[in-house]
């Protein structure tokens, strides 16, 4: 694997870096299991100097549907007191079965923050190599960070209809195969089950390896273009909330592919609304 401390760094690089005055260190730990608690999770034991990055609390409060991603304003008063700001080298990691850090390096991208990377196998990679850790909260300072939102790496649901309809767009959807197909309820109560259409399908684990790691860009172009995917296109990435469509939007950074936006509403928001089409089985 090939460091990058735009997109993907390996635990020997941290390793490496950890001492570095001007790295910020985020846990981005977010679980889809209600009996799991990220918080007292990072609280227990993290990686020395991580602060804890709250996916719910840095949201969109105002929006009904889960964790849409915040106001420029907010992100900035955040990442202020966790003492994140210019200048910095940010790497992201999490615990998480759905890889919760892309979502965070997808934020800090919309937010237009470009020194930022995941670290590759998150914590799980970090523990199985015997790397230390601590439960000492992080002395943090206030720092001055400056955004500029990035409103084309985002689509909301008129655009991503829009793009359904024209098929000028290739939309991907990071799911498990049974929840795209209809075959399979969702686990958001209320929902209809299905796709978007004309969506292709690639499950976010199928980028990854089983440690938890980043396959190869070119393995990862051999995946999306299994899929059905035509790169030749802009892609939308999609899922049930916005989370694991990120590890699609980091494997396409990753694979060379520039034009990608994340639809935040994903499924949570397009299965909501009945005066939406939906397809089921096979795309």
């Amino acid at each position: 694997m090939t460091d990058d401390p735009k997109t993907l760094v390996s635990t020997d690089w941290l390793a490496a870096h950890l001492n570095d005055p001007d790295l910020r260190i985020l846990d981005a730990t977010w679980h889809l299991d209600p009996a799991r608690d990220a918080r007292q999770e990072y609280e227990t034991a993290h990686i020395p100097g991580a602060r804890f990055f709250d996916l719910d609390e840095i949201s969109d409060h105002r929006s009904a549907l889960p964790h849409m991603a915040p106001q420029p304003e907010m992100f900035v008063s955040r990442m202020r007191a966790m003492g994140v700001g210019d200048g910095h080298q940010v790497v992201i990691y999490d615990n998480s079965d759905v890889r919760s850090a892309a979502r965070v390096w997808w934020l800090f991208r919309l937010m237009g923050k470009s020194d930022v990377a995941v670290l590759d196998g998150g914590l799980g990679k970090w523990l199985a190599e015997g790397r230390a850790v601590e439960d000492m909260p992080p002395i943090l300072r206030d720092r001055h960070i400056t955004v500029q939102r990035q409103a084309g790496l985002v689509k909301d649901v008129t655009q991503v209809a829009r793009a359904s309809k024209l098929g000028d767009h290739a939309i991907v959807d990071a799911r498990g195969a049974e929840r795209f197909r209809g075959d399979a309820p969702e686990p958001r109560p209320g929902l209809r089950t299905g796709h978007i259409p004309g969506a292709r399908n690639l499950p976010f684990k199928k980028v990854l390896n089983a440690d938890g790691t980043m396959k190869s860009p070119d393995e990862i172009r051999a995946l999306f273009q299994d899929a059905g995917v035509d790169l030749s296109k802009p892609v939308i990435t999609t899922c049930g909330s916005g989370v694991t469509a990120a590890v699609l939007s980091l494997a396409l950074e990753r694979a060379g592919h520039r034009h990608h936006s994340l639809y935040d509403g994903s499924w949570a928001e397009w299965g909501m609304f009945g005066d939406l089409k939906i397809e089921t089985g096979e795309a």
